[in-house]
């Protein structure tokens, strides 16, 4: 996972509210577990005037112009502006996959379903929670200034808007951390690489037998 730096970053706004992880990412792209390839898939039903299918090109389907990742004011956005509830629905962690996979970095809404919230920042997602009223202001400014940027400071916990306004945001100590240092539950472990590693040769000299190869 890559390590989460500070950056600006264009704004895509998606004005929907209780977005599902199916509307995410489709249940028929489930079938793969590589982590990578699902960005073209992100948000499929809403993209593209056809029904899509997995290893499909879609470089050649028809796109649907009124969906906001196909303008071209929001084309390499990588911070999405959501509605409450976003991410709700099954547990499928494609959902981010997909999300980061097509380039977002943090997504801001009033309030995020619960699995989807820990999926995402495993996963290398910075989820932002703001109230209400303040994400109203950020989808009327979006709308009104093409090219709109947030300063997005992790380090800081806090979002810096074009016109210098400062907005602070709270997260858990321990996944601000993870997201810092580029750790994933697999990386997390490897840090304890030396510890288990001793513990492994530890237990083998102890219990030899329970290593031996039949014959």
């Amino acid at each position: 996972m890559k390590k989460f730096e500070r950056f600006k970053g264009v704004v895509a706004p998606l004005d929907r509210a209780n977005v599902d992880t199916d509307l995410i990412i489709p249940k028929q792209f489930l079938k793969s577990i590589k982590r990578t390839g699902f960005g073209v898939n992100l948000f499929d039903e809403l993209r593209y005037l056809d029904e899509g299918q997995p290893g499909q090109d879609c470089s050649q389907r028809p796109l649907n112009p009124d969906f906001v990742l196909n303008q071209q004011r929001f084309k390499g956005s990588e911070v999405l502006l959501a509605r409450r509830n976003f991410g709700c629905g099954s547990s499928r962690e494609h959902a981010p996959w997909a999300l980061e996979d097509f380039g977002f970095k943090v997504v801001i809404a009033p309030s995020f379903a619960d699995i989807f919230y820990n999926n995402s920042f495993k996963n290398g997602i910075l989820l932002i929670t703001f109230p209400e009223d303040v994400v109203d202001r950020l989808f009327a400014e979006v709308e009104l200034s093409e090219g709109y940027q947030l300063d997005v400071d992790l380090e800081n916990q806090r979002v810096v808007t074009p016109s210098g306004e400062i907005l602070e945001f709270e997260v858990d100590e321990f996944r601000k951390h993870c997201l810092l240092e580029g750790l994933d539950d697999i990386g997390l472990t490897l840090k304890d690489e030396d510890a288990i590693r001793a513990f492994e040769q530890k237990h083998k000299a102890a219990r030899p037998w329970l290593f031996r190869q039949s014959a």
